[in-house]
């Protein structure tokens, strides 16, 4: 009797976060991509196994604690390097965060030992799985680009921390004034005329919070006052501006230590 193959696993979507053009998760155990190319950048890192590919005629792999940053036009193609094969996660990149003039770069150095980049590239898959957590996502892959640029292009990069209280306090006066409707990092950052990452540093260096965890603190004090005035989770959710009612009590739960239910109980 022939052994039973596993069938693939595999997620894909697209988040509402600028620059990311795709989202793909895969389990693989025996597929083999052939040659091929994409038009985008191909974040990957492997969290069990290892990938083999072949990327402009020499031959690349992909241990666990490696960031591989593939180039788009430059063809490739990908293999499981152990029996068990591999559980990879993607982020396929558009140029905002790196432009065309890195593709070289990426070329000579497409594998990135770099255990901090990794932990990063991980949690923001993490953020991405959740909807209504854009402005996490969003000053998540604002840090990571600059990092891979970093990598490909030191020069490009100074790597100095500014501190710049009147840029913090001009984003925390935008949070305020956006807790239900949100705003995106690209949105504050044109208003005030600065980076994304240098205003995510700003703020997280004068507040000593990031400025997604503000702007949930400031909603979950919301919804604590609805839910004492006696009104249901679903509907404090949306008149507090988080996505659902499962995001309005991962967070709740997260800041108060009960869910928003149980919190509307003990009243």
């Amino acid at each position: 009797m022939a052994p039973q193959r596993s069938r693939p696993e595999v997620s894909a979507w697209r988040p509402r976060i600028p620059g990311v053009v795709e989202v793909f998760h895969a389990h693989f155990t025996e597929y083999a991509y052939p040659m091929h190319v994409h038009e985008a950048w191909t974040l990957l890192i492997v969290d069990d196994g290892a990938v083999r590919y072949d990327l402009d005629r020499h031959e690349h792999g992909t241990p666990h604690d490696t960031v591989s940053l593939l180039p788009p036009h430059v063809p490739h193609n990908g293999s499981p390097a152990t029996p068990h094969g591999f559980r990879k996660r993607v982020l396929y990149l558009d140029g905002t965060h790196l432009p065309d003039g890195l593709i070289g770069a990426a070329v000579d150095q497409p594998d990135l030992q770099d255990p901090v980049l990794r932990l990063r590239v991980g949690q923001l898959h993490t953020t991405l799985a959740h909807a209504g957590d854009e402005l996490e996502a969003e000053s998540r892959l604002t840090f990571i680009g600059e990092r891979l640029r970093a990598h490909l292009r030191p020069s490009l990069t100074s790597g100095v921390a500014r501190s710049d209280p009147a840029l913090a306090r001009r984003l925390r006066e935008l949070l305020d004034e956006h807790v239900v409707d949100g705003l995106t990092l690209d949105q504050a950052a044109a208003l005030v005329h600065a980076h994304p990452a240098h205003l995510v540093r700003a703020f997280s260096t004068a507040y000593g919070i990031a400025p997604h965890q503000y702007l949930n603190s400031r909603r979950v004090d919301r919804a604590r006052r609805l839910l004492l005035d006696g009104r249901p989770p679903g509907e404090v959710a949306s008149a507090t501006g988080f996505f659902d009612q499962s995001h309005l009590t991962r967070h709740f739960r997260k800041l108060v230590g009960v869910t928003p239910g149980r919190y509307a109980k003990s009243v």
